[in-house]
């Protein structure tokens, strides 16, 4: 990613005139436009924007930006973050037992599809410690158990904490978060659930989907609330099945879809094209 371009994303109040407003904000201080997505919902009456552009015109960088656009945000009521595309997201992973989510994020953050730092691996289980630690990554194991589990979120938060995570990936972390935890990360927690939401919502939700002979099974990448399983969502994958598959082969083909799903949910995070409205997430895919 080029070191001159910066992200801008706006969500507020719809009036006449936003999208201009914004961009000649952005032409004002000399920003150079690469990208430009906006939506307006006319149900809720809401603006949304995301804008790509490059400048190494001015002297502070994003700061000087932060600062000149503070004015038009409280005119406008808006809710907005703007930094530097090129700084990757500083990233917690956190996992259970099960490999292939946690495999898909390594793959791509080492080839430089996905624009994190991963500082730290968390389980409740020992078993991926050591494909953690051959990856070159530092794996913390926190025990949990149901009279302890409130103690144990609590070393996991510290262990956030002092890495400075900007995001936490539940990559098929088979627990269910405090509310406390959900609030000190909101919108910054992303799980993948392995159905397609609201559908099968909770635990072995395969084995259901097989029991009701769904034809069609998949995966949901969204944002963790202390509601299980709720959140907006990011992404979503499917892939059709058939009679004659039995769970082990809906499990095969949903593994394929949490892989896909939660891999572009979180490239569509890290690269700020995704703004949060209530229960809904809106997403200006590339």
């Amino acid at each position: 990613m080029d070191e001159r371009t910066l992200i801008l994303k706006v969500s507020c109040p719809d009036a006449v005139g936003l999208l201009s407003r914004v961009t000649g904000f952005v032409a004002g201080m000399g920003g150079n436009l690469l990208e430009a997505h906006q939506f307006t919902d006319s149900l809720s009456g809401w603006f949304f924007a995301r804008l790509a552009f490059e400048d190494d015109s001015q002297p502070d960088g994003v700061a000087s930006y932060r600062s000149g656009f503070e004015p038009l945000a409280r005119e406008i009521q808006a809710d907005w973050t703007i930094r530097r595309a090129s700084t990757p997201v500083r990233t917690v992973v956190m996992v259970s037992r099960e490999d292939h989510a946690l495999a898909e994020i390594l793959w791509r953050a080492s080839s430089g599809e996905l624009n994190v730092e991963i500082p730290l691996v968390i389980s409740n289980h020992a078993d991926l410690g050591p494909m953690v630690e051959d990856s070159g990554l530092s794996f913390l194991h926190v025990p949990m158990k149901a009279a302890t589990k409130d103690q144990a979120f609590r070393e996991i938060h510290a262990a956030c904490q002092a890495v400075d995570a900007g995001l936490i990936v539940l990559a098929r972390f088979m627990q269910v978060l405090p509310a406390w935890f959900c609030e000190t990360y909101a919108a910054r927690i992303i799980n993948i659930h392995h159905s397609f939401l609201p559908a099968f919502a909770g635990a072995d939700p395969y084995r259901r989907a097989y029991e009701r002979g769904v034809k069609l099974i998949g995966a949901t990448c969204h944002y963790a609330t202390d509601k299980l399983d709720d959140g907006p969502i990011i992404e979503q994958e499917v892939v059709r099945v058939e009679h004659f598959h039995g769970i082990t082969d809906l499990k095969r083909h949903g593994r394929d879809c949490e892989r896909l799903a939660l891999a572009r949910g979180l490239r569509f995070h890290v690269e700020d094209r995704v703004l949060i409205h209530g229960p809904r997430a809106i997403v200006f895919r590339d």
